[in-house]
């Protein structure tokens, strides 16, 4: 078999897996659903070896999406961190055979304290499919491993069922975007529904002249700015144009051009330019990129200007128009 079957092969053992899992759901799924719904405290979830990384990323995932969780690992808890379980907490163990030995071993500890115990296993007699209050099946016919031995499919469907209980959770919550990006403001959802003008904007050494500035100064003043552009304003301070790279080098061609001259005579007059510093920045990209502009000026009511946001700035901080 050559490499490309063999993967071929490896994905279809997989997804028979998992096609089969989901002709086979329950009530039972529904119950667990139903069971950390009704949690006031955590969903701690535990397994050794594979099923206890697949466990750490099914933590990670309800922790992002509503569901209060953490993983912790049996050998741990059995030397102390049983202490971080609280009775009003839910537990979620993960074990394909049902049998792993640090696990079963904290089984009875958890029961004593008398919380919900969902056991995620292939074997619905053994000890985790004993104990639980409520089984969810993860048996596979067969793993993808060519000697059957190392968990590959059971593992997938593992973590694809965590994953369809952390969606069913979210439906129920009526979890939506804004809260997904509330625990993600460092991502680019966050930053689209978060991050506003405000945070970005320059606000200080701002480049501005006045009307009266001759050409040769504003250039001064552009190179100092870096920002490509300079701001001028009218004799009560109010932005009145902008020069930019482009509205120089298009000065530069016409008859008659001068250094001499006043900056506001090549400049772009009554420029576009907005005063809510709390528009989100991705709308404030929109504005940008539809105005075919690289800089938005930001003033007040009486159009002073208070700052400006650069394309450049938006760009590195990872903001993306809607």
């Amino acid at each position: 078999m050559n490499l490309i079957e063999s993967a071929k092969e490896t994905l279809r053992i997989e997804a028979d897996a998992l096609q089969k899992a989901a002709n086979r759901l329950d009530e039972n799924f529904t119950k667990a659903v139903r069971l950390i719904l009704q949690t006031k405290g955590k969903l701690i979830i535990t397994g050794v070896g594979k099923s206890g990384l697949v466990g750490a990323k099914m933590a990670a995932t309800f922790a992002s999406t509503g569901t209060s969780s953490f993983f912790l690992h049996p050998t741990e808890a059995l030397h102390g961190d049983l202490g971080m379980i609280g009775k009003e907490d839910a537990l979620l163990a993960i074990s394909s055979s049902g049998e792993s030995e640090e696990l079963t071993k904290i089984l009875p500890h958890i029961k004593r304290f008398e919380i919900p115990l969902i056991g995620m296993t292939g074997n619905p007699d053994s000890s985790l499919g004993r104990y639980a209050d409520v089984w969810i099946d993860i048996s596979v016919a067969k793993e993808a491993c060519p000697l059957n031995t190392a968990p590959t499919a059971s593992t997938t469907l593992t973590m694809a069922l965590g994953d369809a209980l952390a969606v069913a959770l979210m439906k129920q919550r009526g979890f939506k975007k804004e809260d997904f990006a509330s625990f993600h403001p460092g991502g680019s959802l966050g930053k689209k529904l978060f991050v506003k003008i405000k945070d970005l904007m320059r606000t200080e050494n701002l480049p501005v002249i006045t009307q009266t500035t001759p050409l040769k100064e504003a250039i001064v003043t552009m190179s100092e700015g870096k920002l490509g552009n300079v701001l001028i304003v009218d004799e009560n301070g109010r932005l009145s144009a902008i020069l930019s790279d482009g509205d120089l080098r298009r000065a530069l061609m016409q008859e008659g051009f001068s250094m001499d001259e006043s900056a506001y005579t090549y400049a772009t007059k009554a420029p576009k330019s907005y005063q809510n510093t709390n528009l989100l920045a991705s709308e404030a990209l929109e504005i940008i990129e539809n105005a075919r502009i690289q800089l938005l000026p930001i003033t007040d009511s009486d159009g002073r200007i208070v700052g400006v946001l650069h394309i450049h700035d938006l760009v590195n901080a990872g903001i993306k128009s809607k």
